[in-house]
């Protein structure tokens, strides 16, 4: 009798090359699809992983974060055309922030571009972006391709991260500055070190290829005895990059390519991220209507705020006084224990072009099966919650 193969039963998630070591240490089971890999929520305990980054060194795998390769004679050009932000000053060795929009002036991701080299650039971002690039390359003479699962990647962040690597066999880390990056090699194999992160704190990204994804991971985890070294998933990571203050594309805000009704997209200055916009660099996608936008009273604008009191907040909604209209909601939020303090993203309509004068949390919780609600006052922070100068250091501190 022959076998006849069941396709129903492929699995359904990639694993990536770290996946044996982080299946491991998983002592939660707490798994969820991240771009079609299986990725942890938490992968020991939440705390643990939350301290390791603010207080030790954490270890995170970045392998499903989207991956594109752009090269050409056009890309610099293609590049510029795409992104809102002047990207004039980029150079082989640097990595800068960029966003991209449609021709509404609406957001349609953001990530990371490093100039690898001459006509030569990676661009890393949340989503899943290779139409709109190719869609958006007709006419230039470039090439986009997918490179997600040729390149593994791990960040290891915290304020030990540069002596971890150090310890771990890293090439000389003291020199490499932050959004600058570097080949380096770990046991004998090459990896490319950015000083970039998503956390807010000092921090490098690894990245390399799969094969020698394993022999990179026990390097940096032979060092566990002498450092506090901890493998952190998805949920610590939240935590952390609301304390920095970072938004994420589809989860604070409806991307341009996922709304469905009108109105519910929003553009880079109703998210606070009019600073990577550069209107006097030429023409962009989405100049001509952020033009006009930025020449407008502001509608709304995505706020950093700290809801007084201690009751987890949730998605809230923000209301212009006490028992007053509702201006907007809370979008996410997190008890900061570094900070002992409410910290979350909300959006927030303006009157005029101004923000109301008085904003207050109407936050409903449970105790004992029973619905409550409470009204919390919130403050708006103009800077990241969280900002350590640890971060920014060059050369880093050293434990």
């Amino acid at each position: 009798m022959t076998m006849i193969e069941k396709t129903h039963f492929r699995q359904p998630l990639g694993r990536s090359p770290f996946h044996p070591r982080i299946a491991l240490l998983s002592q939660s089971e707490e798994w969820t699809s991240w771009n079609g890999y299986m990725a942890p929520r938490v992968v020991a305990k939440l705390s643990t992983e939350y301290f390791a980054v603010r207080s030790g060194c954490s270890v995170m795998d970045l392998t499903p974060m989207e991956k594109y390769r752009i090269s050409g004679s056009d890309a610099r050009p293609f590049l510029d055309r795409l992104v809102t932000r002047d990207i004039s000053g980029l150079a082989a060795g640097r990595v800068t922030y960029v966003i991209w929009c449609n021709d509404e002036g609406k957001l349609i991701d953001d990530g990371t571009l490093f100039q690898l080299g001459q006509n030569d650039y990676r661009l890393c971002s949340q989503h899943h972006q290779l139409d709109w690039l190719r869609t958006s390359a007709i006419g230039f003479d470039v090439q986009v391709e997918v490179e997600t699962q040729q390149v593994a990647a791990l960040a290891v962040q915290g304020p030990t991260a540069c002596s971890v690597l150090a310890e771990a066999g890293f090439d000389d880390l003291q020199a490499l500055q932050p959004f600058r990056f570097q080949q380096s090699a770990c046991s004998g194999l090459p990896v490319m070190v950015s000083r970039t992160g998503y956390t807010g704190d000092l921090g490098y990204e690894l990245w390399m290829k799969p094969n020698d994804a394993l022999p990179v991971w026990d390097a940096i985890f032979a060092v566990q005895g002498r450092y506090d070294i901890h493998a952190i998933g998805l949920s610590a990571l939240e935590m952390v990059r609301i304390e920095a203050g970072f938004v994420m594309p589809g989860f604070d805000f409806n991307t341009a390519e996922s709304t469905i009704r009108a109105g519910y997209d929003r553009s880079p200055y109703e998210v606070g991220l009019g600073w990577a916009v550069s209107l006097d660099k030429g023409q962009f996608t989405g100049r001509r209507a952020l033009l006009a936008e930025s020449a407008r009273p502001a509608k709304r604008r995505l706020m950093k705020i700290v809801v007084e009191g201690n009751k987890p907040v949730g998605a809230s909604f923000i209301y212009d006084r006490r028992n007053g209209r509702q201006v907007g909601e809370i979008k996410c939020a997190a008890w900061s224990p570094i900070l002992k303090a409410n910290l979350a993203l909300a959006d927030i309509e303006f009157d005029n072009g101004r923000l109301p004068r008085e904003l207050w949390a109407r936050i409903d919780y449970q105790r004992e099966l029973k619905w409550h609600s409470a009204w919390a006052r919130c403050h708006v922070s103009e800077k990241p919650f969280y900002q350590p100068g640890h971060r920014g250091l060059t050369p880093p501190n050293r434990y």
